[in-house]
């Protein structure tokens, strides 16, 4: 079904919304997926917040320009889809990582972060940064521990003295 020029103007309008407020973004091959394949994709997606669309690629150009992910243009040949990370930064990445371990015709071919263009070997270092609640967790623990050591610490010294003194009682009582 050909797309008239509103259509493309309706397409390109969301894609770049949502190109402007994303993290990070992942094209992928998807030649020889199933539409089952695909709509399990889409499904997974969904469920993970990833904005995923397939889009013609001179569509997704224009879309882009002016976006974070300008970087991608040049790259943006053959059948794809985009993914794009609206809630954090790994989300697009462990998406395609996870469903390309079972489906091996998904390849990826371009991933961009923060304006920069990574090799397709990085989608593994991207999708390994924490959730936006794993980062917040991490950081509570590292401004926790020094409170809990000076704790510990604090309430060591009387600890060692209840120890000594009672190690000095035992000491007489077997002398005597």
């Amino acid at each position: 079904m050909a797309l008239n020029l509103d259509d493309k103007k309706v397409i390109v309008s969301e894609l770049a919304a949502v190109a402007a407020s994303a993290h990070s973004a992942v094209a992928a091959e998807y030649r020889g997926l199933t539409v089952a394949q695909m709509t399990e994709l889409r499904k997974q997606a969904r469920a993970s917040g990833v904005y995923l669309r397939v889009v013609k690629n001179s569509l997704a150009r224009r879309a882009v320009e002016g976006t974070d992910f300008e970087c991608m243009q040049q790259g943006l040949v053959g059948p794809l889809v985009l993914a794009f990370s609206e809630e954090d930064p790994g989300s697009a990445a462990r998406l395609v990582k996870s469903f390309a371990k079972t489906n091996d015709k998904l390849q990826v071919k371009l991933v961009s972060f923060g304006g920069q263009m990574l090799g397709a070997g990085d989608l593994d270092r991207l999708a390994s940064l924490p959730t936006r609640d794993g980062a917040i967790s991490l950081l509570m623990a590292v401004m926790k521990a020094p409170l809990d050591k000076f704790a510990r610490t604090v309430n060591e010294v009387p600890g060692k003295l209840v120890r000594t003194v009672a190690a000095i009682r035992d000491q007489k009582q077997a002398a005597a």
